[in-house]
């Protein structure tokens, strides 16, 4: 067997990287360390491991712009990873409703598509204390 599909389902057989997959899935937007970090409440280590963890299976891409590297789903058109990213979507959206609903307004703090603000910023606090408040 070819240890490409090995390393995939690897890549997302682990909890963390599995959430961070169908958030990527979901929104269908690129994403930062910062604001995946915020989204799922996670360290820059974490999600920082997670990413390049994806990023090495070929589920992601990596692209720089400015200061931020943002990561976005690797367009895939084969079988294997179509039923992939299906079985992933799959997954009932209730299962993550607080990272959807965390992510949606992480990114309303982004200007122009990009974000400006790091993790854990006072912006972002006072949008969480808003929501819960």
């Amino acid at each position: 067997m070819d240890d490409r599909y090995i390393e995939v389902l690897k890549a997302i057989a682990e909890p963390h990287r599995l959430r961070l997959f169908w958030l990527l899935l979901q929104v269908n937007e690129r994403i930062c360390v910062a604001e995946a970090m915020d989204v799922l409440g996670e360290t820059h280590y974490n999600v920082s491991r997670n990413l390049k963890i994806l990023l090495r299976a070929g589920l992601v891409r990596a692209e720089k712009d400015g200061k931020w590297v943002f990561y976005t789903l690797s367009p895939k058109d084969d079988t294997f990873h179509r039923s992939l990213y299906d079985a992933v979507r799959a997954i009932h959206a209730t299962e993550f409703k607080e990272e959807i609903k965390r992510c949606r307004l992480r990114l309303s703090l982004r200007q122009d598509g990009r974000c400006v603000v790091g993790p854990g910023s006072p912006e972002w606090e006072k949008i969480c204390r808003a929501e819960t408040g």
